[in-house]
């Protein structure tokens, strides 16, 4: 067993990890499942929406000329002719004294250009009584006023939410060129380990990181690939870690990955391809590490479960969210708050330290071993102390990164 030689600045060897990642090429997708993904290209409207003038409210087509001088105390009668309802239109033109009865989203019939509300009105048998007076293009939808054909819709670059789709379909769009979301292998590695769903028996311990990074990775627009536990024997995972390159566009490793006699996965990712950083100057999450085989990174994640958590939102979050097309930003909400009691770190180190709120102010969650999952669930969120930090007082106003995207601290 040898212990690290060095410790490459966490900063320094995030940017290294993102320098050549760029988004993947796009792929066309149906509007059924393009929420969340990224536009590859603009998005220009080929036709009117609405492509009719429309109208806006329930009541009657007119002139509405015609209705100047209409009061309570003075209502104009008109002929009530027909009615126009969505997709089945009035047929004909519209004469001057005539009413069309219209519902919302109908076309508005040729030869009206206003929509009296219904509550301005009363029917009596084949007429129609009005009693104020409403100026043309009241109450109606017109064409193009939604989109007009030619113009820029959606730009590229642009993560489609729910109204976004539903513009598409008014457009006539049945799918949607976005990036492709990148494949991320997930070799779990440990002797130890016993698969999701086992019972933890003679000294060995139920796989957790598997199931996390999974979420993980569909978090951060990626598309999970797993395989089976791979134990600690060192050509099985050099077997596995060749067909996951061939597979994926990204490969994480957790387990095996730092020193030990057992920690195969660094020597391996030298051996095959190129290791260029193992060891960061990072609490939790020292043995991560990161290179390419094969043309695909590689990032080494440690076993312990808060190490790979850490590990992975600070370097295989950002490297998959721009391979997809997304901001390399943290994906978590963020609040300033005072400390309830100090953080202490260390010159050159970077710090996650999981931490609570209570009453407005934060405070470290004393227990911080790195196999210690539940530290996380327990958590409201965690802080990063910088490496040229030596720590933060009690009072401090410091960024909380949270955990849940609902926090009563930000709904209120």
């Amino acid at each position: 067993m040898r212990g690290f030689r060095q410790r490459s600045d966490a900063l320094a060897a995030q940017g290294m990890l993102l320098a050549p990642a760029k988004p993947l090429e796009a792929e066309q997708v149906s509007l059924w499942q393009a929420v969340g993904r990224v536009l590859a290209q603009d998005i220009v409207g080929d036709l009117d929406v609405p492509y009719f003038d429309r109208a806006a409210m329930d009541g009657y087509a007119v002139r509405g000329e015609e209705t100047f001088g209409a009061s309570p105390y003075n209502p104009l009668t008109f002929r009530l002719v027909g009615e126009s309802l969505p997709g089945k239109p009035f047929p004909r033109v519209l004469q001057s004294g005539e009413a069309v009865r219209i519902m919302t989203g109908a076309p508005l019939p040729a030869g009206a250009d206003t929509v009296v509300r219904a509550e301005l009105a009363s029917e009596h048998g084949v007429t129609v009584s009005i009693y104020e007076a409403v100026p043309p293009g009241k109450c109606v939808s017109r064409r193009g006023e939604d989109v007009r054909a030619g113009s820029v819709v959606l730009s590229a670059g642009r993560r489609l939410r729910p109204q976004d789709v539903g513009v598409l379909a008014a457009l006539g769009r049945e799918s949607v060129p976005v990036i492709r979301s990148p494949r991320v292998a997930i070799v779990v590695t440990g002797d130890e380990l016993l698969p999701l769903g086992s019972c933890p028996q003679n000294y060995r311990i139920v796989d957790s990181n598997s199931v996390m990074l999974d979420a993980l990775v569909r978090r951060d627009g990626g598309c999970p690939l797993l395989g089976p536990i791979v134990p600690d024997q060192r050509e099985q995972i050099r077997e596995r870690l060749l067909e996951a390159c061939a597979q994926a566009d990204v490969v994480l490793i957790s387990g095996g990955s730092s020193v030990g006699q057992e920690d195969h996965a660094p020597m391996l990712v030298s051996e095959l391809g190129e290791l260029v950083v193992h060891g960061v100057a990072m609490r939790p999450s020292s043995p991560a590490g990161f290179g390419w085989v094969q043309g695909r990174p590689v990032v080494l994640l440690p076993g312990n479960p808060v190490s790979c958590l850490a590990a992975y939102d600070f370097f295989a979050a950002p490297l998959i969210r721009r391979l997809a097309g997304r901001s390399t930003a943290w994906p978590y909400r963020r609040l300033d708050l005072p400390l309830a009691e100090k953080i202490a770190s260390e010159l050159g180190r970077l710090d996650y330290v999981r931490v609570r709120i209570r009453e407005g102010r934060v405070e470290p969650i004393a227990t911080s071993g790195a196999s210690i999952l539940t530290t996380t669930t327990q958590a409201d969120g965690f802080v990063l102390v910088p490496p040229d930090c030596e720590g933060y007082p009690a009072g401090a106003s410091v960024c909380v990164y949270l955990y849940d995207e609902e926090h009563p601290l930000l709904t209120g």
